[in-house]
């Protein structure tokens, strides 16, 4: 499925690491961060899980809270927490569904080889459940400046 800025977000409701489930009809009124990882406690995902945790509270300050989703199970998201003392929740999405309707579950390609897989992606909603913005490939060091960027570049206009 194709992510559209200005369309409505797909709807989803995924259970976090402690089992508590989230909607996005749950979260209207908030700007939402939905960044997709592949998997915890692997390089990337940890650098990037510690960086939008670090500016967790100037999101806040923009009424914008992130969410990190990925296949991994609720226990396997708590051990990722602990160890590296994350302050966002990730949320669960073990059948890949809610990440095919938002194009971060699909063909990827490495050494001439084809699979599916979770592609490192970023989609912002507004506080209407809009798409504001996609990031439909990113390097996971520093991205959650940039994310934090675009929130406030977007949250503070006109």
């Amino acid at each position: 499925m194709a992510i559209t800025i200005g369309k409505k977000a797909p709807a989803f409701t995924l259970p976090d690491h402690d089992g508590k489930k989230v909607s996005l009809k749950d979260l209207k009124g908030k700007w939402i961060v939905l960044y997709f990882y592949p998997k915890d406690n692997t390089p990337g995902c940890t650098v990037e899980g510690i960086e939008f945790t670090a500016k967790k509270k100037e999101f806040e300050k923009h009424n914008a809270v992130v969410y990190g989703i990925s296949g991994d199970s609720a226990d396997s998201h708590c051990k990722f927490i602990k160890k590296h003392k994350l302050g966002i929740p990730l949320l669960t999405d073990v059948d890949k569904k809610m990440m095919e309707n938002y194009d971060a579950f699909k063909e990827k390609s490495m050494y001439g080889r084809t699979f599916l897989g979770i592609v490192r992606s970023t989609v912002l909603v507004d506080s209407h459940g809009k798409i504001a913005h996609h990031w439909p490939k990113v390097k996971a060091r520093g991205h959650a400046d940039e994310v934090l960027a675009t929130v406030e570049r977007l949250v503070t206009r006109p």
